[in-house]
């Protein structure tokens, strides 16, 4: 199945993001915008950016009682926004009400329950009181996420194949935690793989931040990307 480009716009401002995006208008498609640019900015610089022609993946990672999350989904559904987080580790019935009020306001929306974040490894689990791998505790809460009716899942590029193998063949799979080949990592990601390797294992996209925004021409830097994912 073919894989596609999601730039990471983790940025401070607007202001740092405007020439960026400028770049990429028409270069790539999605954008996701984080708890950093939407906590700074709210619902208006959403649109703004979706109206720049960009598809929003807004990246809030809902966790709350399932009444609160609903609600929240309920408040954010109306945005021009296609794929939208929250924790699959909120639980079945969390997400249960979360698709509901999806399902309400935003029928085209995608949920995608994260399951272990990529900047977590075996130590960081156990220090919560989860005594499984990274791999294991995916694939619990993935399936989770299925029956609970999410059609998506946020992963690292680890885990696909596992899931491939276990999870309905239509469930998205974005994954961060990515690095071009040949460029070193450095940062807190801690479970990666490059381009190429991710869309093989079968992610349906993937999302890149750093190695695009700190280029010294973007829009190139996500022609690679893009080119490397083609050829994969």
């Amino acid at each position: 199945m073919p894989c596609d480009l999601i730039l990471a716009l983790d940025v401070p401002t607007r202001e740092e993001a405007a020439p960026i995006l400028r770049q990429l208008r028409g270069q790539l498609r999605w954008v996701k915008l984080g708890l950093q640019m939407f906590t700074a900015y709210g619902p208006n610089y959403v649109r703004e950016v979706a109206g720049m022609g960009f598809d929003i993946f807004l990246d809030l990672k809902l966790h709350d009682i399932p009444n609160t999350v609903g609600k929240a989904v309920e408040s954010l559904g109306p945005l021009p926004i296609k794929m939208l987080t929250l924790h699959t580790s909120g639980g079945g019935e969390m997400m249960r009400f979360a698709k509901a009020a999806q399902e309400k306001t935003n029928p085209n929306l995608l949920l995608l329950g994260v399951t272990v974040l990529t900047s977590t490894d075996a130590a960081g689990l156990n220090e919560i009181g989860v005594g499984v791998s990274p791999a294991e505790q995916v694939a619990r809460l993935g399936k989770l996420a299925t029956v609970s009716g999410l059609r998506g899942l946020v992963c690292s590029p680890l885990e696909v194949e596992l899931l491939r193998r276990t999870l309905p063949a239509s469930t998205q799979l974005v994954t961060p935690g990515i690095r071009p080949s040949g460029e070193a990592g450095g940062d807190d990601q801690k479970r990666v793989m490059s381009p190429a390797e991710a869309a093989r294992a079968g992610s349906s996209y993937i999302v890149v931040g750093r190695p695009i925004l700190k280029a010294a021409d973007p829009a190139a830097a996500a022609r690679a990307i893009l080119a490397e994912l083609n050829g994969a």
